[in-house]
C-alpha cells in the first residue's frame, strides 16, 4: 500500500455489536447489569476474605487477588462499550486505545498467571499436604503476586510500545467492542513483523508456561487422588479444586475460541462474541463459582451481608 494512503491516526472506531436503536438499549442494560453484577460479587469475596481471619491462607489470598484482576479486566473494555452506546458514538481516540489494550494484557495475562498459580498451591495441598504451610509460606505467595504484577506490566507495555510504532491505514475500523491486538494489527500498514514475533516469543512462552504449570500440577492433583481408598476421600479432595478447574476450563475455553480457532472458521462476529464470553462473562461467572461451592465463603458472605 502507497503511503498515500497511511495515516496519522487520532481515533479510530469501535464497530462493537447491531447498530439498531433497539438491540442498542437491549446491549446496553444488558452490559450494565452484567458489569455491575461482575464488580460487586467480586469485591465482596475480597471483602470476605479481608474480614474473616479464617480465611487468611494462600488459597483464598489467591482467590481476592483473581476477584481484583476480575474487576480490573471487566473495568477495562465495558465501562468504553456502555459510554459508546449511551452517546452513540463509535470513536475511541488514539491513546485511548493503547491505553486499553495496555490494561487489558495486564490482567487477562495476570488472571492466567494467577489461575496457574492457584494451580501450584491445589497441587501442593493435596500431593504434599504436610509441606503445605513450609512451601506455600507467606512470603513466597506475595512474592508470587507482585512477580505477576511487574512482569505482566512490563509485557503488556512492551507489546503497547510496538503497537505504538506501526502506522496506520485510513480505515481506523476496529470490528470490535475494544481494542484487542489483534483487530489492530490487521489495520496495520506498515510491517508488524517485529510485533507478531514478540507476540510468538514471548506471548507464547509466558502462556505456554502457564498452561504446562495448569497441566502438569492437575496430571499430579488426579493421580493421588485417584489413588484415595474410600470414595468419599476422592470426593472430599477433589472438591477442593472442583471450582478452580471450573473456571480455568471456562476461561480458557472461550479465549480459545478467540484467539485459536482456524482462520477459515473465524469472523470478526464470532470472535466478538466468544470475546464477550471470557471478557464479561467468566469474571461474572467466577465469584458464583467460588462461593456457590465453597462452604468458608459462603459463610464469610453471610457473617459481611
Amino acid at each position: 500500500m502507497g503511503k498515500e494512503n497511511w495515516s496519522s491516526v487520532s481515533a479510530f472506531f469501535l464497530l462493537g455489536f447491531s447498530k439498531q436503536k433497539e438491540q442498542q438499549e437491549v446491549l446496553f442494560g444488558l452490559f450494565l447489569s452484567m458489569y455491575l453484577v461482575t464488580v460487586a460479587s467480586n469485591l465482596l469475596i475480597i471483602l470476605a476474605i479481608i474480614s474473616d481471619a479464617h480465611l487468611h491462607t494462600p488459597m483464598y489470598f489467591f482467590l481476592a487477588n483473581l476477584s481484583l484482576a476480575d474487576a480490573c479486566f471487566v473495568s477495562t473494555t465495558v465501562p468504553k462499550m456502555l459510554a459508546n452506546i449511551w452517546t452513540q458514538s463509535q470513536v475511541i481516540s488514539y491513546a485511548e486505545c493503547l491505553s486499553q489494550l495496555y490494561f487489558f494484557m495486564l490482567f487477562v495475562m495476570l488472571e492466567v498467571f494467577l489461575l496457574a498459580v492457584m494451580a501450584f498451591d491445589r497441587f501442593v495441598a493435596i500431593c504434599h499436604p504436610l509441606h503445605y504451610i513450609m512451601v506455600m509460606s507467606p512470603g513466597l505467595c506475595v512474592l508470587l503476586v507482585i512477580a505477576s504484577w511487574i512482569m505482566n506490566a512490563l509485557h503488556s507495555l512492551l507489546h503497547t510500545l510496538l503497537m505504538n510504532s506501526l502506522s496506520f491505514c485510513a480505515d481506523h475500523e476496529i470490528p470490535h467492542f475494544f481494542c484487542d491486538i489483534n483487530p489492530l494489527l490487521s489495520l496495520s500498514c506498515t510491517d508488524p513483523f517485529i510485533n507478531e514475533l514478540v507476540i510468538f516469543t514471548l506471548g507464547g512462552l509466558a502462556g505456554l508456561g502457564y498452561i504446562l504449570c495448569l497441566i502438569i500440577s492437575y496430571a499430579y492433583i488426579f493421580s493421588t487422588i485417584l489413588k484415595i481408598p474410600s470414595a468419599q476421600g476422592k470426593q472430599k479432595a477433589f472438591s477442593t479444586c472442583s471450582s478452580h478447574l471450573s473456571v480455568v476450563c471456562l476461561f480458557f475455553g472461550s479465549s480459545c475460541c478467540v484467539y485459536f480457532s482456524p482462520p477459515s472458521t473465524r469472523s470478526a462476529q464470532k470472535a466478538t462474541a466468544a470475546s464477550v464470553m471470557y471478557t464479561v462473562v467468566t469474571p461474572m461467572l467466577n465469584p458464583f463459582i467460588y462461593s456457590l461451592r465453597n462452604q468458608d465463603i459462603k459463610s464469610s458472605l453471610r457473617k459481611l451481608i
